[in-house]
């Protein structure tokens, strides 16, 4: 736990730099290309099937003889286009952190290497490994996600399960790859359940932030039109939100690995870098 808050200061100091604010930019131009095509092309399609589908449900029939009951008739329009936001969003989401989980965190590593120059790399992790990793704990969480659906309308688990998922699921795919560079595979095992507590409240507590786009979205739902640009603002500050994520992981994880090796008896340089690691965190030098 010692090592939570350092780790914050350094990567908000990290999230500061150029080059990580650039890195924003990839995921943000891909998400948008595929998803946005996605939607263009199947939009009509999919609310068509939806208002479709809700006019037969009778969980939707409920909904509208409540909005009858109440004088809010008018709201039955924003139902269909309210449940594909739903979905879709937990989608584009997840797509997100995979992907930065894949391809962004081995470059945000590289960029904290020079703050950890004496950390020996051990890779033992390889590119698949990594992406595996990321796509098992993904379906994990969806088939978690789907069976506790029934939980989601009652109090207080409505509030709970979602930053729950959020946590286990940042912890495993953020920790897992932060570590891949550096940690043999026998570091990494240890240092995942060895700080498992800690990394699974920084998930979510990203979870938690990651609340912020997700009520840009909600609101959209009352002026639908406006649904495709919020989604695109949403988008960015999700990749921003996860780019923190993998400096703050970065950062604990190597801080961690350091105190690991120090106390088996590494090197002397690893003795070094745990006193570097005390010293008030700097913003990193630019370029």
């Amino acid at each position: 736990m010692t090592d939570l808050f350092p780790s914050l200061g350094r990567a908000v100091l990290s999230q500061l730099h150029p080059r990580m604010l650039w890195m924003t930019v990839l995921p943000f131009l891909l998400a948008s290309v595929v998803w946005g095509g996605i939607l263009y092309f199947s939009w009509d399609a999919v609310m068509a099937g939806a208002r479709g589908f809700l006019e037969t449900s009778m969980l939707t029939s409920w909904i509208y003889r409540a909005l009858d009951a109440l004088g809010m008739a008018s709201l039955r329009a924003l139902v269909a286009p309210l449940i594909v936001v739903a979905l879709t969003v937990p989608l584009v989401v997840i797509s997100l952190l995979v992907f930065i989980g894949v391809f962004s965190v081995p470059s945000v590593i590289s960029f904290l290497d020079r703050s950890y120059p004496h950390l020996e790399q051990k890779r033992g992790a390889s590119f698949t490994a990594s992406a595996l990793n990321s796509i098992g704990c993904t379906l994990a969480v969806l088939f978690v996600g789907l069976i506790t659906i029934p939980l989601w309308l009652i109090p207080p688990f409505f509030a709970l399960i979602p930053p729950l998922l959020w946590g286990w699921l940042t912890y495993r795919v953020m920790s897992y790859d932060a570590l891949a560079l550096h940690a043999s595979a026998e570091e990494r095992k240890l240092l995942m359940r060895r700080h498992r507590l800690p990394m699974i409240i920084m998930g979510i507590a990203m979870g938690v932030l990651g609340s912020a786009p997700t009520l840009l979205w909600v609101s959209s739902v009352a002026v639908i039109f406006l649904f495709p640009f919020v989604l695109l603002a949403s988008v960015w500050m999700y990749v921003l939100i996860f780019i923190f994520s993998a400096l703050w992981f970065g950062h604990y994880c190597l801080r961690a690995l350091t105190r690991l090796r120090a106390e088996q008896g590494g090197p002397a340089q690893d003795e070094a870098m745990v006193i570097e690691m005390e010293r008030p965190p700097a913003l990193p030098p630019q370029g």
